[in-house]
């Protein structure tokens, strides 16, 4: 029986370099898989799925998938899939119920205030299994907060999606989120 997968982390948890592992570990056993990820996401190219260590590789757009026959594939793989609306979580989850293909998504929880993405929210109410890919905080404790850095500082004002990477996002433990601190990792990787 398909199950639908919500792997989710804070920024710079490795999870679409697991993401094109598992695409990996698929391909390698002779089974076709299906790398999708949002229109929205085009940082890297509007058809490539790439990791912050180097890997990458293509992907159709999530907006796409209504016209592709989904019941050829293993396996769906989605990356970023914070940035997916109801309705495309939903059809995640009629591939996996009615064409009994498994679907394993990829994506952060929350935004830089803590508040759920729309994806992530329909994604903890209908995931079969969640699982959390962790990382760790300047400290040393599980980050669990994404944190927005504008000149040095932490914000907690603005619109929901800004893209970008570590020139932009910090993943925090939730104790120095809430204070604002990045414990010197400002000047070591953002370049202030």
């Amino acid at each position: 029986m398909a199950k639908l997968y919500f792997r989710y982390g804070a920024m710079g948890s490795s999870k679409t370099a697991n993401a094109i592992m598992v695409q990996y570990n698929y391909q390698e056993r002779g089974q076709k898989v299906l790398m999708v990820k949002p229109g929205l996401e085009n940082r890297d190219g509007a058809r490539m799925v790439k990791s912050r260590v180097g890997m990458e590789t293509e992907c159709v757009l999530i907006e796409e998938l209504p016209d592709i026959d989904v019941s050829q594939y293993d396996c769906v793989i989605v990356d970023e899939a914070q940035f997916l609306t109801k309705a495309q979580v939903h059809e995640l989850v009629r591939i996996v119920d009615e064409l009994n293909v498994p679907v394993i998504a990829y994506g952060l929880r929350t935004d830089f205030q803590n508040n759920f993405f729309e994806g992530s929210l329909w994604l903890m109410a209908w995931a079969d299994t969640i699982e959390e890919v962790k990382t760790i905080c300047w400290c040393g404790k599980k980050a669990v907060c994404n944190a927005r850095v504008m000149d040095g500082k932490v914000v907690k004002k603005g619109e929901q999606v800004l893209l970008g990477g570590n020139s932009q996002y910090v993943s925090l433990c939730r104790k120095h989120f809430n204070a604002g601190d990045l414990g010197g990792f400002s000047e070591l990787h953002l370049g202030n």
